[in-house]
């Protein structure tokens, strides 16, 4: 089950939410102000924040700032009643998944959530990949001629980007693999 951590320090709205996430078989954990998030972040791992921008003592788009340092690969959904789209822009800018005004739209918010999970879960796995990649894992290329060990270090530098490689050679050398 995915884990979610409300940041808000008004009680109502961090109550409300909760019940609604948990509705739809969220876990869920509060803190009341950005100091209390980055601790309960440095504690525990959670696949969304939700946030408020206006707080005391440590707004959100601080907060925000040192969640990216802290743990950049946690989608943040920012959330406030007093912004305007300078406010939602900036708050992008500097690293949120996306921005709802309140009150919130509930479907936007669980279809925002949804989609703040599936990148971080795509992240992930690109990451995973990657790293097969780099090990090489994923190929089944054997040998370790020079010629060889100069087409798996290509591999690694190719297989991360969105390039197309054509691969020539003469019959029977396994072009069309």
């Amino acid at each position: 089950m995915a884990k979610i951590l409300i940041v808000d320090d008004e009680m109502p709205i961090r109550r409300t939410l909760r019940e609604i996430l948990e509705f739809e078989q969220y876990i869920v954990d509060e803190a009341e102000d950005g100091y209390e998030c980055l601790a309960k972040v440095q504690k525990e791992k959670y696949d969304v924040v939700i946030m408020d921008i206006k707080m005391p003592k440590m707004d959100g788009i601080e907060t925000l700032e040192r969640l990216q340092i802290l743990s950049p690969e946690t989608p943040v959904v920012m959330v406030s009643g007093h912004g305007n789209i300078e406010t939602a822009v900036d708050a992008v800018k500097k690293g949120a998944f996306d921005y709802i005004s309140k009150p919130p739209d509930l479907n936007r918010m669980l279809i925002t959530i949804r989609n703040a999970m599936e990148k971080s879960e795509l992240v992930t796995t690109t990451k995973v990949l990657q790293k097969q990649v780099r090990a090489g894992k994923g190929t089944n290329i054997v040998g370790e001629s020079a010629p060889i060990v100069a087409i798996k270090k290509l591999l690694e530098r190719v297989a991360p980007t969105d390039s197309r490689v054509l691969i020539t050679g003469p019959n029977g050398t396994g072009k069309n693999w």
